[in-house]
């Protein structure tokens, strides 16, 4: 079964680093309405896209996006 994308940009929080992608995971997960059961990539651009103001560029999300769908594999 896949987790959701939520749990796996969870696994790139970090305190220290500040790559982009972690900067995103960080803001996610202060993000309390963040669609955390998603696996759609088409709600969770929507959301991204509609309801936050934390990620630059949705670039950052396809390339964690395209990182999901090879993680647990």
């Amino acid at each position: 079964m896949r987790r959701s994308f939520y749990h796996y940009l969870m696994t790139q929080r970090d305190p220290h680093k500040k790559d982009a992608i972690t900067l995103f995971a960080n803001d996610a997960y202060l993000d309390v309405s963040f669609p955390k059961q998603s696996e759609s990539y088409l709600e969770l651009t929507h959301y991204l896209e509609i309801s936050v103001d934390y990620l630059p560029s949705m670039t950052i999300f396809d390339e964690a996006w395209e990182a999901y769908l090879h993680f647990d594999q």
